[in-house]
């Protein structure tokens, strides 16, 4: 592991921790030695449609962290059923690829990730889960996505 991304890792850790945004909780048994691979538990927001609902999200970290963007998805029985997150897990938010910066970090990821579940207004899955699910690569940051502005429905 590079000493950039390992320091660099523990202070997001260090602030994840202490500065969790509202919902948010890393599971402090999931962490690898190396800190390549955390789990975040995520609770639905007060008054949303996931209101109470908790989640689980791996975060996996390559050398190239910072500069390139962790893979994040959700895990376990319990994934949102949301338009934008299919039944595998993987999540469709362009921070998470296109639109990833060396400024952004944990925190703003799940911060992301709530603010997402938050304005959803119908639980549905994507409507090609079934086809990308069966045909997609187990990772996600593999996948070319299509973003689309849900604010123009």
């Amino acid at each position: 592991m590079s000493n950039t991304m390992e320091k660099r890792l523990q202070k997001e850790l260090m602030k994840l921790v202490s500065e969790p945004p509202a919902g948010v909780t890393f599971d402090s048994e999931s962490a690898d030695s190396k800190l390549t691979l955390w789990k975040v538990k995520v609770v639905g927001a007060k008054d949303t449609l996931y209101d109470g609902e908790s989640f689980i999200l791996q975060f996996k970290f390559t050398p190239k962290y910072p500069f390139e963007s962790p893979q994040v998805i959700f895990i376990g029985p319990n994934i949102p059923v949301h338009p934008h997150i299919y039944s595998n897990g993987h999540i469709c938010l362009s921070i998470l690829t296109d639109d990833w910066s060396p400024a952004l970090s944990v925190q703003a990821v799940c911060l992301s990730i709530v603010s997402m579940l938050s304005s959803c207004k119908k639980k549905v899955r994507p409507p090609d889960n079934v086809v990308y699910v069966s045909t997609c690569s187990k990772n996600p940051k593999k996948t070319n996505w299509y973003y689309h502005d849900d604010s123009q429905s």
